[in-house]
C-alpha cells in the first residue's frame, strides 16, 4: 500500500509539475497561489501554522493572524507554481542587493557557506548564486517519496552544482566539499530533533548545529541571503556581509553564540514579512 500511495503521489506531482511548466511564469505563479489559498486552510497543517503564529505574535488580532495565514498559503502555492521556472526567474525577475558578497565567496579561494531560510521563494537563493558564478553544493532534506524526490532534484538543477541530502552521509560529503575549498548552500530554519535548543521567537527551537560547526572549524565566510516576494513572481534577493564570529576562547560557546545570531537574523526577516515564512513547519518542540 505504501508503494502504491507513493506512485499515486508521484503521478499527481508529475501532472501538476507538467501543468505549471506549460503555463507562462506569471500564470503558473498565480495559479499555484490560488490553488493553495483554496486547499491550504482545509489541511491539518493550517492548524499547526495558526498555533505557531499565535505563539509567535501574541499581540496580533485574530483578523491579523488570518491575513498572515492567507498570505502564507498564497506564497507556498506560488513557490510550487514557480518551481519549473527557477532559471528564468533568477535571470529575469530578481532585484539583487549585495552582489559583491557573492563575488567575495566566489573569488576569495576559500571554502564558504551561503545560508538562507524558507522565506519568499527560498529556491531562488541557490539559483541566483549559481547565475553569478558561485557553484553551490546544496544541503537539503530529501522528500519521503523517492519518485517525488526525482522531481525535486530536476527542479533544483539550476540552483546547485550538486545536491547533498541531510544526514550522516550528507555531513561527510559536506565536510569533503569544504575541505576541497567548495561552497555549501543551506536553509537553516528547519527543526532538527537532535539539534541544540536555540531561542527563536522567544522559545527554544531545536536548531541544527552543523552550519556553525563547519564555519568555525574552517574559519570560512558564513553569508546570509534573504528572498522577498515583491509582487507576484518578482523578487528582491539581499545578500548580507559575512557574519561576525564570536571569540570566547571556548569552541562550544562560540558555536552556540553563532547559532543565536543566525536564529536572530532569521527571526528579523520573518517579523518583517510573516506572510512569507513557512509557518506550517513544526519548528518548536511540542
Amino acid at each position: 500500500m505504501k508503494r502504491l500511495r507513493q506512485r499515486l503521489e508521484y503521478f499527481g506531482a508529475r501532472l501538476i509539475w507538467g501543468l505549471f511548466g506549460l503555463l507562462p511564469l506569471d500564470a503558473a505563479s498565480a495559479a499555484g497561489g490560488w490553488l493553495a489559498r483554496m486547499v491550504g486552510p482545509l489541511l491539518r497543517a493550517h492548524r499547526i501554522a495558526r498555533g505557531n503564529l499565535v505563539r509567535a505574535f501574541p499581540d496580533k488580532s485574530g483578523a491579523e493572524i488570518e491575513a498572515v495565514l492567507r498570505g502564507m498559503w498564497d506564497n507556498i502555492g506560488r513557490v510550487a507554481g514557480e518551481f519549473p521556472h527557477l532559471e528564468q526567474m533568477a535571470a529575469q525577475r530578481v532585484e539583487l542587493i549585495g552582489a559583491e558578497y557573492i563575488a567575495l565567496l566566489r573569488d576569495d579561494e576559500r571554502p564558504g557557506i551561503f545560508i538562507s531560510a524558507h522565506v519568499g521563494n527560498w529556491e531562488l537563493c541557490g539559483a541566483v548564486a549559481v547565475a553569478h558564478g558561485l557553484p553551490l553544493h546544496l544541503v537539503y532534506r530529501a522528500a519521503n517519496n523517492p519518485w517525488v524526490e526525482d522531481l525535486y532534484r530536476k527542479g533544483r538543477k539550476s540552483a546547485a552544482v550538486a545536491l547533498i541530502q541531510k544526514g550522516s552521509e550528507g555531513a561527510r560529503q559536506a565536510l569533503l566539499v569544504l575541505k576541497a575549498g567548495g561552497h555549501l548552500g543551506m536553509l537553516v530554519d528547519q527543526k532538527m530533533n537532535d539539534g541544540v535548543p536555540i531561542p527563536f521567537f522567544g522559545r527554544d527551537a531545536m536548531t541544527a548545529p552543523a552550519m556553525a560547526q563547519f564555519a568555525t572549524r574552517f574559519k570560512c565566510p558564513l553569508v546570509p541571503a534573504r528572498v522577498e516576494r515583491l509582487n507576484g513572481a518578482h523578487f528582491r534577493v539581499t545578500v548580507y556581509p559575512p557574519m561576525d564570529f564570536p571569540h570566547t576562547g571556548d569552541g562550544h560557546d562560540d558555536n552556540r553564540l553563532l547559532l543565536i545570531r543566525i536564529n536572530a537574523q532569521v527571526e528579523e526577516w520573518v517579523r518583517q514579512r510573516p506572510d512569507q515564512w513557512l509557518w506550517v513547519h513544526r519548528r518548536w518542540p511540542e
